[in-house]
């Protein structure tokens, strides 16, 4: 038998060595999926005693168009024959390769396979795997690979997540840029000039639906520091503990502090920077206070609790010893559910161009966080702590016009 040289990058062979039966992969584009599909069919082909493989796209033309002509060209050092009406290879052990597409049922029915491919899954029938391919699989306990770009949250994504607590399955999840192949100057042109939600659901293989409905992504302006105005910062604080990996490799993505340092002039709102990231208490601590003495802030707010009374000690502690001394308060939910909150303090202000934001690096996740909002599968840690500025905004005015008797309307909210 002829040597095959097969090269995958990190992530593809991460997937192909897997130990799991069952394997979900959400897969950016051009991230290298019909290459870990392709050698994935020919490799298990050949490891195959008794029963042919299978390549399953959404339709028979798609079956061909994007993979046909590939892997007749890759497998060519290993194969005994090709037939071009019926879409298969035989490999030199005897076994097939068959490539057919989802809607043909009928020639998915009634034959037992040893590995079945499913590409873009997202936009088959779920009976074509629940009651038609998975029985075909039953009788040589055989295997299966799921993979495609995500369509937002439906089958394809209720399998992925439920890959991540099934038994002999496994869920897994790589952008573009996985691929060292693309020019990482391609990803960067992809993302300014494509819409947030299709960046993000082409290219990083999100699931997001972008639904909620609760905000525009027109709505958020770039714009230049207004002359007037004073700055204030408000503060999401989030747990102090380094960030550790999962049992891949890959980065957790935990909750992030973020701190909004914004302008504000009259009833608009100028904002500045949205630091965020996850730090040790000490250099949290520093990270506020310098993000305050940066624009001679007046007043910073952090969220009211646990962790703003663990932050406070090392915050007077930079404070004294940078002999700078700012005027911290808390802020609150107010007896508000977090979204009722975020949206009364930012809906409005973003439609009627009352918040403008400075073109800087955390746009994206910014503008990304908005579009989700609510989704209790992301995060929203930016907009958070930007929402926490309208009670920010009162506290400072409240103070800088000296009013020693002044008391709030409200003692949760502030107003």
């Amino acid at each position: 038998m002829s040597e095959l040289n097969v090269k995958f990058h990190a992530k593809q062979l991460e997937i192909f060595t897997s130990k799991a039966r069952f394997k979900v992969v959400a897969a950016g584009r051009r991230g290298g999926k019909t290459f870990l599909s392709m050698w994935t069919l020919i490799l298990k082909g050949l490891e195959s005693t008794d029963k042919d493989v299978l390549y399953v796209a959404p339709t028979l033309g798609m079956a061909k168009s994007i993979m046909w002509g590939t892997i007749k060209d890759a497998a060519h050092s290993v194969t005994l024959a090709i037939s071009e009406s019926e879409l298969s290879i035989t490999l030199v052990n005897g076994i097939k390769i068959h490539l057919k597409g989802a809607d043909k049922p009928d020639s998915l029915r009634g034959v037992g396979y040893r590995y079945i491919v499913l590409d873009e899954y997202a936009t088959m029938k779920p009976a074509t795997w629940e009651m038609i391919l998975r029985p075909t699989l039953a009788d040589v306990k055989g295997d299966a690979l799921f993979i495609g770009t995500p369509e937002g949250k439906n089958h394809f994504h209720n399998i992925w997540q439920d890959a991540h607590d099934t038994d002999d399955w496994e869920a897994f999840q790589f952008n573009s840029t996985d691929n060292p192949l693309i020019d990482s100057e391609e990803i960067e042109h992809a993302k300014q000039t494509m819409s947030t939600q299709n960046f993000r659901q082409e290219f990083e293989a999100s699931f997001q639906t972008f639904s909620g409905g609760i905000f525009e992504e027109d709505w958020v302006k770039v714009g230049e520091e207004p002359a007037q105005g004073s700055y204030v910062v408000a503060v999401d604080p989030a747990g102090f503990e380094s960030v550790g990996r999962g049992a891949t490799g890959s980065k957790l993505k935990l909750d992030e502090t973020a701190i909004a340092v914004v302008k504000i002039t009259g009833d608009e709102w100028y904002v500045r920077d949205i630091y965020h990231g996850r730090w040790n208490i000490k250099e949290t601590a520093s990270r506020i206070l310098q993000a305050a003495m940066d624009v001679h802030a007046t007043t910073v707010g952090i969220e009211k609790g646990s962790l703003k009374n663990a932050i406070m000690p090392y915050l007077e502690d930079e404070m004294r010893s940078k002999g700078r001394w700012i005027n911290i308060t808390s802020v609150t939910h107010g007896g508000k559910k977090k979204t009722e909150r975020i949206t009364w303090a930012l809906q409005g202000r973003l439609e009627h161009g009352k918040i403008t934001i400075r073109e800087a690096d955390w746009n994206y996740e910014f503008v990304s966080q908005l579009m989700d909002f609510p989704s209790p599968q992301t995060h929203d840690d930016l907009i958070d702590s930007l929402a926490f500025i309208d009670q920010v905004s009162v506290a400072d005015f409240a103070q800088s016009i000296e009013l020693d008797d002044y008391e709030y309307l409200d003692e949760h909210s502030g107003y």
